[in-house]
């Protein structure tokens, strides 16, 4: 270890150490039992060092996969790639060691129990706190990483460990502080953002000074150094403003001057400062202060997470609060649906940005001189706005606390935006688009064994349909909506289903494994009669399906849940067979479109003498008649 990361982590350590000190009994303002110094100094160590190494295992693994060059993306590692793959595998390990003390203290900590206790007791008490059950699901995600990225040879496997490695980071944040209270949704959207900017940040920087450290002599590091530059500059500006966000919720209206306001300002204050000093000092000679100043902010960070958040003084939340971070006072009125916007950080911002880089992308074919369908981009903008409507709008908020608009949002989410998102092509587009390198990472990507696995008819078409009945006839529905960050998981579940689904049956780009026509015709009608069995069902059932759930948020305007819930049947119903009815429409014009690129194609090779069904024919008979002969 280098004499700036030892620094920066007794830099780190001693923050913990005074913010905890100083803090003191932060439980009792809760009302919960102390566990005492130990556990509360204890926990906050292993935390920070469980999120340093999290974050380095995460950003060396992002450095690898797209700041060092390569030549080929879907061969074996570079020798620079190979040694960030196995700083990350390093970082991995001490990640998994941590997670499992982690396990322990946080329920120490979550209960108020000596650690003695909390070890002798550990499987109840997990089950009765969330943030434990978290750090295990860290601690899983963390062991994955560490014994598969030892092993990975190939840049693909590579960058499907991000996948694990993402989910480790933002598994016990999201059931945190920013979980709980009034306007919790758009601090957990927030931290969504935030978490894995400032892991790329921390864990590229310490790749790249391994990798100026050992890069060998007839590599230039100035490409690299200037990627990085690129990367983390897009970190800084998405981590100011995702923590002014998050911030803002957790401190509320309240009093500026508290030890949390401090924490939170002297963390965005070293996140702004660090950008001047590249631009003052130069491109390489501030990596040490910028590492210094990384362990500031991630102490700052873990001590945030100790304290109470002021808003949470403030006022006792309702229930809707609780549950659902706002209030749904009145009932679902038009100008409510219309007008009553809620941006959803995740998928609504998602759907912005997506439209944004695709139009970018179409704009830079444009200025090349080159053309783009105008219909693929409507349908792609069209598709994004949908997936804006049924997530931030009236709608999406409403979706939340009633089963019948839930279904709306379920249906459009799942079968009419992807049908629009697939039209649009944005592979192709990003293939036309994009400089030389992106298309090679997106080429190996859409084509290395995981898509294969995942674009298989028969998997897309059970996660398609499976997942109807898996969630709803089952108590998962139920659950997964207590919790803002499973409801926002439902929604992507719903989004990448049924893009993968309609991109095999109509997609514009080609899939990993093509499809013809009438194969895909049978494929989308081997499906659609689940879909409407699935709403007939609903239609017919004679209990509630998550009824503790809706009972909590006591919406007194809808006393009748099973009535909501027939309708909800009917709206899958009905909305489900006109989304396929398109499809079908949509799919016999591609045929046919085919068909007639195919006729012409041999008309012209007929003309020109190079009929190919002719040469068979005649090949045949040659044959035929040798063997007479």
């Amino acid at each position: 270890m280098s004499r700036t990361a030892v620094v920066a982590s007794v830099v780190s350590a001693v923050c913990v150490a005074v913010v905890v000190f100083w803090a003191g009994d932060v439980h009792a303002t809760l009302g919960d039992s102390d566990p005492g110094r130990f556990t509360s100094l204890a926990f906050g160590l292993i935390r920070t060092l469980a999120n340093a190494a999290a974050t380095i295992t995460l950003g060396a693994l992002v450095f690898g996969a797209l700041v060092v060059p390569a030549q080929d993306r879907r061969t074996k590692l570079t020798a620079q790639t190979y040694a960030a793959v196995r700083i990350a595998a390093t970082a991995a390990a001490i990640w998994f060691a941590t997670a499992v003390v982690a396990v322990v203290l946080s329920v120490s900590d979550a209960t108020g129990q000596p650690v003695d206790v909390a070890i002798s007791h550990l499987p109840s008490l997990m089950a009765a706190t969330e943030e434990p059950k978290a750090w295990l699901i860290t601690t899983i995600a963390a062991g994955l990483v560490a014994t598969g990225a030892r092993m990975t040879l190939t840049w693909i496997t590579s960058v499907l460990w991000l996948v694990p490695a993402l989910v480790g980071v933002l598994a016990p944040v999201i059931v945190g502080h920013v979980a709980n209270g009034a306007w919790h949704d758009v601090a957990t959207n927030a931290m969504v953002w935030h978490i894995p900017a400032a892991a790329v940040w921390v864990g590229a920087l310490v790749a790249l000074r391994g990798y100026l450290r050992h890069s060998p002599g007839t590599t230039s590091p100035d490409e690299v150094i200037e990627r990085y530059h690129r990367l983390t500059t897009v970190c800084v500006i998405v981590l100011v403003l995702s923590g002014g966000v998050a911030g803002a919720v957790l401190v509320g209206p309240a009093n500026l001057t508290g030890g949390y306001v401090v924490l939170l300002v002297i963390k965005l204050a070293v996140v702004g400062v660090i950008p001047f000093l590249r631009a003052r000092w130069g491109a390489r000679r501030p990596l040490g202060v910028e590492l210094v100043g990384l362990g500031l902010v991630l102490a700052a960070s873990t001590g945030l997470t100790h304290l109470v958040p002021p808003a949470w003084a403030l006022s006792r939340p309702s229930a809707q609060d609780t549950v659902l971070g706002f209030k749904l006072p009145d009932g679902p009125s038009a100008t409510e649906l219309i007008l009553g916007w809620r941006l959803d950080l995740v998928l609504g911002l998602g759907a912005l940005l997506a439209a944004a880089f695709y139009l970018a992308g179409v704009r830079t074919l444009r200025r090349r001189g080159d053309s783009w369908p105008l219909g693929r981009t409507a349908t792609w903008v069209a598709g994004c706005a949908v997936a804006l409507v049924m997530t931030s709008s009236g709608l999406g908020r409403y979706s939340a606390g009633m089963f019948s608009t839930h279904m709306v949002a379920h249906m459009a989410l799942n079968m009419l935006a992807p049908v629009l998102l697939v039209l649009g092509g944005p592979v192709t587009l990003a293939l036309r688009a994009l400089p030389a390198e992106p298309r090679v990472w997106i080429t190996a990507l859409v084509h290395c064994r995981a898509a294969r696995v995942v674009a298989h008819p028969a998997v897309a078409a059970i996660v398609f349909v499976g997942s109807f009945y898996v969630l709803y006839f089952s108590d998962l529905f139920g659950e997964m909506m207590r919790f803002h960050w499973a409801h926002q998981l439902m929604n992507i579940h719903f989004l990448v289903s049924g893009y993968v689904f309609f991109w095999l049956v109509i997609g514009v780009d080609r899939a990993p494994r093509a499809l013809p026509h009438l194969a895909r015709l049978g494929l989308l009608f081997s499906v659609m009669p689940f879909h409407a069995f699935f709403g007939v069902i609903l239609m017919n059932k004679q209990t509630v399906i998550a009824e503790d759930f809706y009972r909590t948020l006591d919406l007194t305007w809808m006393p009748d849940l099973l009535t909501d819930q027939r309708l909800g049947g009917g709206i899958a119903w009905a909305t489900g067979e006109i989304p396929m009815l398109v499809v079908v429409l949509a799919l016999l014009h591609q045929w046919a479109r085919a068909d007639r690129r195919e006729a012409v194609r041999f008309d012209r090779a007929a003309d020109n003498g190079h009929d190919d069904r002719l040469a068979a024919y005649n090949a045949m008979l040659a044959e035929l008649s040798g063997r007479r002969n």
